[in-house]
């Protein structure tokens, strides 16, 4: 059975959906402050962790960020929330969330979009049928750029590069079709299961996130390409040592 941690402070929110969750084998921990999140992840060790943004004593964003940077915790963080805004979807993922959920995304929606990010994160309930994933392929190397499926470990001339569950999900869909252009469509279906509306811009904050952390450059991107009106190309050549 998984086990989640969901910091909302609204009572009959964090009831019914834990409610619902519960009925397909997850476990929910509610919490209701912000400022007592970490102290409860930390006890619970869950599986994923699902945040609302207006909290008191710490909100949501602060939270995820802080997740992140203290690297308290590296497993998948959903944000369900009310706030039906591009720019709060766009700063989630840029703090280091894996998903942007709305309130009003219907209860089943919501179960698959958690189911989703548990299989991404190798982590499977009893009563699923684990699906394939990068767990059982075996690491890739590209000259000083090194992926381990296995330990979810990415090294760059030696050096660890700290990625999230979402960046180590889009680099291992990137390298494992080096050489080949992914459109933003392929790369959301695959990663997170939705089909690209022509205004979601997730995958190219992603891209920006990720191009950072592996040291590509900013303004003329050499290992993370953008081609033009068609997409991205992980670049397997561009990871020799200079």
């Amino acid at each position: 059975m998984n086990k989640i941690v969901f910091v909302e402070d609204d009572k009959d929110v964090g009831e019914l959906i834990a409610a619902y969750l519960g009925r397909h084998d997850i476990d929910v921990i509610v919490e209701s402050r912000g400022d007592r999140a970490e102290e409860t992840i930390a006890a619970a060790n869950p599986d994923l962790v699902m945040l609302d943004i207006m909290l008191p004593g710490k909100d949501g964003m602060t939270l995820c960020r802080d997740l992140r940077t203290r690297n308290t915790w590296s497993g998948p963080i959903v944000l369900l929330t009310s706030l039906d805004s591009d720019m709060n979807h766009i700063l989630s993922l840029e703090m280091g969330a894996n998903d942007y959920i709305l309130k009003t995304t219907p209860p089943a929606v919501l179960l698959a979009r958690l189911r989703l990010h548990l299989r991404q994160a190798g982590i499977s309930s009893q009563h699923e049928e684990i699906a394939p994933g990068v767990s059982g392929q075996k690491a890739l190397r590209f000259g000083t750029l090194s992926i381990d499926p296995i330990n979810r470990q990415v090294t760059l001339s030696d050096d660890i590069v700290a990625l999230s569950t979402a960046d180590f999900d889009l680099l291992w869909e990137l390298a494992t079709h080096a050489g080949t252009i992914l459109n933003r469509d392929a790369l959301l279906k695959t990663l997170r299961g939705v089909s690209y509306d022509g205004m979601d811009r997730s995958i190219d904050v992603a891209i920006s996130r990720l191009r950072k952390k592996l040291l590509d450059s900013a303004t003329e991107p050499y290992r993370i390409k953008t081609i033009r009106n068609k997409g991205y190309l992980f670049a397997p050549h561009a990871w020799d040592a200079q």
